[in-house]
């Protein structure tokens, strides 16, 4: 296949919307119209991107997950099928009716194919429900939810990257066998922060720890002094922090302030991405124990595509951003596989095909969505440690999938056989 630029843009009509159409490829040369499968719905294939581009999650996800999406058409060849592939984002801005609203747009209206990511978890699922009732492929890299792979599982979803199940009994158990077995939480109040609070809870008692409290926090929360004097007041000895982006980041900072880490308490962060930690600084992070799906300087295909994603966005990838370009790469592979973009046999060659790139070795997709790949364990270096800016992270441990990952046996699946 050779490459193609895509001029075309879409454009979606979704009030309060901040739309970005964002092209991946030129109009395919008329000559190469009439190469076109027939079974390529619309002579294109469109993939859309749910992202939060201004708010919280920005960072994390937003402009360098969708650099992340052209990258990889870029790299297939900008055409499947002889159709030319085409990216369309949109900001949701953390809102799940503007994501269902735009959802629904996109499958009625615009032609999509099939969304490769949606940000957060309140927001993905509300997407979820529209892919569902539309019958249309819809994949997840941003949000943690691990209820995506359980009560609101679906034939037509993917779970890629992480999820709550992962990062508690990877961070929260090597942190009570590490001593700390006194937690209270601080928690962002929607989905994903409640169900990494339950399942971060669930490890600590299991491994004979005390959950002492918690305190749900609003997103988005820019103050929070009287959450951590709660925390601070609680006598635990740790404060796990079930939130992510900007409200994790401003939480680490205010406990620095507050002296909670001086005063013997530890900082427990379920779900902290490497740009959270450059820009905090080593100094402010040090000694943290974390869990990601990806880490730039793993080995050296990671250490390779990460310098080309550095090379664009002028900063390293997180493990949902390197997993929008492994999602991505994975569809269009099903896609030629399958030779057609209809989601049944596209879904079917998605869960037959292993997943082998950078991002994962030996992956797969289960009957539930989850897509089962290694986990890391990782802990943040000190300052005299580090060899340079993004030189951030010990290897510790690496948790195989199978043990990572919810066990199906325990799946809360409609889809999942026992």
């Amino acid at each position: 296949m050779r490459t193609t630029l895509l001029a075309a843009a879409l454009a979606v009509s979704v009030p309060g919307t901040a739309w970005q159409g964002a092209a991946c490829a030129q109009q395919a040369p008329a000559a190469n119209a009439q190469k076109v499968s027939a079974k390529v719905s619309d002579g294109v294939v469109r993939l859309g991107f749910l992202l939060d581009m201004s708010g919280p999650y920005a960072d994390v996800t937003g402009p360098g997950s969708a650099a992340a999406a052209r990258m990889a058409v870029e790299d297939f060849g900008g055409t499947v099928l002889g159709a030319p592939v085409e990216v369309v984002v949109a900001d949701h801005q953390n809102k799940p009716d503007i994501a269902a609203a735009t959802a629904r747009a996109w499958f009625d209206t615009d032609k999509v194919d099939a969304i490769l990511d949606v940000a957060a978890s309140a927001t993905a699922l509300a997407a979820a429900d529209i892919a569902r009732a539309k019958n249309k492929v819809i994949a997840f890299n941003g949000p943690g939810a691990v209820r995506l792979t359980n009560e609101a599982c679906s034939p037509v979803s993917v779970h890629w990257a992480y999820d709550t199940y992962a990062l508690a009994h990877s961070t929260a158990l090597a942190t009570v066998k590490a001593g700390g077995d006194s937690w209270f939480f601080v928690t962002a109040d929607y989905a994903f922060g409640q169900d990494l609070e339950r399942d971060a809870g669930a490890v600590v008692k299991a491994n004979g720890g005390k959950v002492l409290g918690g305190v749900r926090v609003p997103l988005n929360t820019a103050d929070f002094s009287s959450f951590l004097l709660q925390a601070q007041g609680s006598g635990a000895k740790v404060v796990g922090l079930a939130n992510a982006g900007a409200d994790a980041t401003n939480a680490i900072k205010q406990a620095a302030e507050f002296g909670l880490t001086q005063g013997g308490q530890k900082l427990a962060g379920l779900l902290v991405y490497i740009s959270d930690v450059h820009g905090l600084g080593l100094k402010a992070t040090q000694g943290m124990l974390l869990t990601e799906g990806f880490y730039w300087d793993l080995n050296d295909e990671t250490r390779a595509w990460s310098k080309r994603y550095f090379d664009r966005v002028g900063k390293m990838p997180n493990m949902s951003q390197a997993g929008v370009y492994s999602t991505v790469m994975h569809y269009l592979k099903a896609v030629a596989k399958a030779g057609t973009d209809e989601t049944a046999p596209v879904m079917a060659a998605m869960r037959e095909t292993p997943v082998d790139d950078f991002y994962a070795r030996g992956g797969r997709i289960r009957e539930d969505g989850r897509m089962v790949h290694d986990m890391y364990l990782f802990e943040v270096k000190k300052p005299e440690e580090s060899k340079g800016p993004w030189d951030l992270y010990k290897l510790v441990a690496t948790i195989p999938g199978e043990q990572a990952f919810q066990p199906l046996s325990a799946s809360r699946c409609p889809l999942v056989k026992k």
